[in-house]
């Protein structure tokens, strides 16, 4: 038997023990490494969130800025970019669908 062959064949015990171990771990375990993820994945996610945030933002005050330049007046331009905004309202719009689901 080759040396590469003995190496990916203790590798693979050592992984079917860790497998093992990680099915049998304790369920008070598994509930502290998630736990343990998730202010990472909050400050993740809020950083994306309020990035998206940021663009849509920007991205209105374009949009108006090209309505008035092709001649709309600011009331109107105001009224089509809350409309033009309106998708990037996340929460609102979750909570609006969570509604008309049930």
């Amino acid at each position: 038997m080759s040396m590469t062959k003995k190496r990916s064949k203790s590798r693979d015990i050592n992984m079917s023990k860790k497998n093992e171990e990680m099915r049998n771990a304790d369920p008070v375990k598994w509930f502290g490494m998630i736990i343990s993820f998730i202010p990472s994945l909050l400050v993740k996610s809020g950083g994306a969130f309020l990035r998206f945030k940021r663009q849509a933002k920007k991205g209105g005050r374009v949009f108006k800025k090209e309505l008035i330049n092709r001649g709309l007046d600011r009331k109107t331009a105001s009224e089509l970019t809350e409309i033009y905004l309106k998708g990037s309202h996340l929460i609102q719009s979750m909570i609006k669908t969570r509604y008309i689901s049930k």
